[in-house]
């Protein structure tokens, strides 16, 4: 049924303002409940906007989260330079924290990182997803940038690298560490499976990453001292 209060966005401000109000319906309704469990009605309902019209605007609801991640990637690299900066040398346990920290204080794009590779990628028009990747590209670029100025001998591949196990690791461990509410009553309950699949974010994360940070920058620095 339509919504009697909806008046369909004349001006070109009025459908920037159309679209914003799509976005944020969004951003609400997956902190609320969850990445997977956002559609387009419950968007359009949220956002006061018939069902119908959404499509003037996004494809559909997984444009919307899309965009979402898009977000999501700048603030990621943002916060991660902002750590670094001026922090030379850095450690690798550094370099790691940088990155977890990062992380845990976004868990929309925490949530938002393996639906991404799992469905929003394949249900998104190419083009869209491309200028998605554009973007994330930017990100991506200035987190290897900071980490790269902040590590010494680290080369541009290995510092990319490290970015990539980050949000690869990201991508799983968020979501075993944030199990539906049954589950983790589950998990409470039988302490034999506990160990293995309740897990902390951060720390696990961050135990991880340090890891890779160690095993590349020594990968980087053998594959150097084998071309001298």
């Amino acid at each position: 049924m339509a919504n009697p209060s909806f008046q369909r966005a004349r001006s070109a401000e009025n459908k920037r303002q159309r679209a914003s109000a799509l976005v944020e319906a969004a951003r609400s309704l997956a902190l609320e409940s969850g990445v997977a469990s956002v559609t387009l009605t419950a968007v359009a309902e949220r956002a006061g906007v018939h069902h119908s019209a959404v499509r003037r605007y996004f494809s559909s609801h997984k444009e919307v989260l899309l965009h979402l991640a898009e977000e999501g990637w700048t603030r990621w690299a943002d916060a991660v330079s902002d750590e670094l900066t001026g922090q030379a040398p850095a450690t690798p346990r550094e370099v790691a924290e940088a990155l977890a920290r990062g992380l845990d204080a976004d868990p929309l794009f925490c949530d938002l990182l393996a639906n991404v590779f799992l469905h929003l990628e394949h249900d998104v028009d190419a083009e869209r997803v491309v200028s998605f990747k554009r973007g994330s590209r930017v990100a991506v670029e200035s987190m290897a940038e900071a980490i790269g100025n902040s590590v010494p001998g680290l080369d541009a591949r290995g510092a990319l690298d490290i970015v990539t196990t980050a949000y690869a690791l990201a991508a799983t461990l968020w979501q075993v560490a944030h199990p539906p509410e049954a589950l983790a009553r589950a998990y409470a309950e039988d302490r034999t499976i506990a160990p293995l699949w309740a897990l902390d974010f951060v720390p696990t994360l961050t135990r991880l990453l340090t890891a890779a940070c160690i095993g590349i920058s020594a990968e980087v620095a053998e594959s150097a001292a084998g071309k001298r």
